[in-house]
């Protein structure tokens, strides 16, 4: 996490655990074209990192035995992840993310702002491109930690790059926490799609919270 080192050595952990599992898969009896990654808030930055920085050599490092492998996975599901570090300040938050002491900022070394080209390099959407992997975005449209807006502006750049990208909304929901059997559905059908390749059409939509059961 952002206090225990600074950026890149996240990713370069990330990349040499994708290197590992293609190095070991016929040992394993593993599929090494099919690799899928999903993470939440701090894991979602990072899994939507893998999904758009495949050949991107600053980011590769070179921890690990297996140097020859490539990092890049087949599909992402990217939980709440933050994904534009210079402008999550743009957005109602209760954290101060341009402050010396956010998460953000400890994450690059020092004030995100003061720090334009690392914030930038550890931004996924610096590195959307035509080959990056799927995605599925799931956040909450009232999370005051990372804005919704970040999910959003992924969501938009890898449209605009002719990815398939699918951005799930939790209405009204905040920082995580979704116990919604229709959204654990999806997950399934967005990894039977592009893991299994069972066809399943899945689309943008908007998941309302579930009503409470009335007491007796």
């Amino acid at each position: 996490l952002s206090q225990e080192a600074v950026w890149p050595a996240q990713i370069h952990d990330c990349k040499a655990a994708i290197r590992w599992i293609r190095g070991n898969a016929e040992k394993y009896g593993l599929d090494p074209g099919k690799i899928a990654v999903w993470g939440t808030s701090a894991g979602g930055h990072l899994v939507a990192m893998l999904g758009v920085s495949g050949e991107v050599a600053a980011l590769e490092g070179k921890l690990g035995p297996h140097l020859e492998e490539s990092s890049r996975v087949t599909c992402v599901a990217n939980y709440f992840g933050p994904s534009a570090l210079l402008t999550m300040n743009d957005f109602p938050s209760n954290i101060d993310h341009d402050a010396p002491d956010s998460p953000e900022s400890q994450l690059i070394g020092g004030p995100i702002q003061d720090h334009v080209e690392k914030s930038r390099q550890a931004s996924p959407v610096s590195h959307v491109s035509a080959d990056d992997a799927p995605f599925l975005h799931v956040h909450g449209d009232n999370d005051m930690l990372v804005p919704f807006d970040q999910s959003v502006q992924l969501d938009r750049a890898l449209d605009r790059a002719g990815v398939s990208s699918i951005l799930v909304t939790m209405k009204d929901k905040g920082h995580g926490r979704f116990d919604n059997p229709k959204l654990n559905r999806l997950l399934r059908q967005f990894f039977d799609r592009h893991l299994l390749e069972i066809t399943h059409e899945i689309r943008e939509q908007t998941l309302r919270p579930i009503p409470s059961k009335k007491q007796s």
